[in-house]
């Protein structure tokens, strides 16, 4: 355990290469990684923060790396400390990915004050890192106090980061026929602010347009459970206008939140939430490394198959044996 704290100090005392090696080991697959990881978050977990997660969504083309290096290097202006959680998207083919943010933040990647984490989506859910999470701890007790998950902005990963960050932003674009998602359930109701990007030039029209659009739009949907009311801002990530507006609405957010204990609240959710997900990746590790289950699976799944056994009943009869296995 020594090792183990010794580790965890030099996160603490802002050893970026120290920060750089944790990651990749709770990131990875490998089995003799798995306990010193866990072992690392744990001491990483009792480092005090006081961090401001905020996730940041949007459409290919929305400009969110731009978006993210204006709103990260006015944070590092006034003194805080940026880590950027990247999830770029992987090819399902090659199983390769672009990994091209620091490219894309240059100025960013150069602050002293600035960690930027580029982590491939993989095969995970909608995008997000397998150990997003865990990467966020690390940051956190390295003494990140902004920490910006930006991600891929397809499928489902919305709704996987809105359970991690305590504010969830998402980025738009006008002219695109993104405004037709705002009469629609889905990622608009969980944004907690809504940003129209690139509103400069010939294109202010347009994005005043969306805005009035979507303002309308979150009027149909229920309050959220924290009082909050969405604001739907315009801004260019290229001029660096409207970026006062918006740290303004994330700074009120925080201390309205912090101050009613929905913070707090959220958090513990979040915690539990974590808690449930590190369960299935560990029943799922269990399937995958055990011939014995992955044996018995297919037989069910021949029986199934065959019209011998309900779907269910062999769902039943494997998540038994994975009991007896784990025993």
């Amino acid at each position: 355990m020594a090792d183990i704290d010794s580790w965890a100090a030099a996160i603490q005392s802002g050893d970026r290469a120290a920060l750089a090696r944790a990651i990749t080991r709770v990131e990875s697959r490998r089995e003799e990684d798995l306990q010193t990881g866990q072992q690392l978050i744990e001491a990483c977990l009792k480092i005090k923060s006081n961090s401001y997660r905020i996730g940041i969504t949007g459409v290919p083309g929305a400009g969110k790396s731009t978006f993210i290096e204006q709103l990260g290097m006015r944070y590092i202006a006034a003194g805080h400390r940026v880590a950027v959680l990247a999830v770029d998207p992987s090819s399902s083919i090659t199983k390769g990915s672009i990994l091209g943010d620091k490219t894309r933040m240059q100025e960013l990647s150069r602050a002293d004050a600035a960690f930027i984490r580029p982590s491939p989506a993989g095969d995970s859910l909608g995008g997000v890192a397998r150990k997003t999470r865990e990467t966020i701890t690390l940051c956190e007790a390295a003494g990140y106090d902004i920490i910006l998950v930006e991600t891929v902005g397809v499928g489902q990963s919305e709704t996987a980061v809105h359970g991690m960050v305590d504010f969830f932003l998402l980025l738009k674009i006008s002219g695109a026929g993104d405004e037709l998602q705002g009469i629609k359930r889905g990622v608009v109701e969980l944004a907690d602010a809504l940003v129209i990007n690139k509103a400069d030039g010939e294109n202010m029209a347009a994005a005043r347009t969306a805005q009035t659009t979507f303002k309308k739009a979150l009027h149909l949907y229920p309050p959220k459970p924290n009082g909050w009311d969405p604001k739907v801002l315009l801004c260019s990530s290229l001029e660096g206008s409207g970026f006062d507006e918006i740290e303004a609405l994330l700074s009120r957010y925080a201390v309205e939140n912090r101050t009613s204990g929905s913070w707090n609240k959220k958090r513990t959710e979040q915690n539990i939430a974590w808690m449930q997900n590190t369960l299935d990746s560990g029943m799922q590790r269990i399937f995958q490394e055990s011939s014995v289950i992955r044996e018995e699976y297919q037989r069910l799944q021949e029986q199934v198959a065959q019209g011998n056994l309900s779907p269910f009943r062999a769902a039943e009869m494997l998540l038994k044996k994975i009991t007896f296995e784990a025993k």
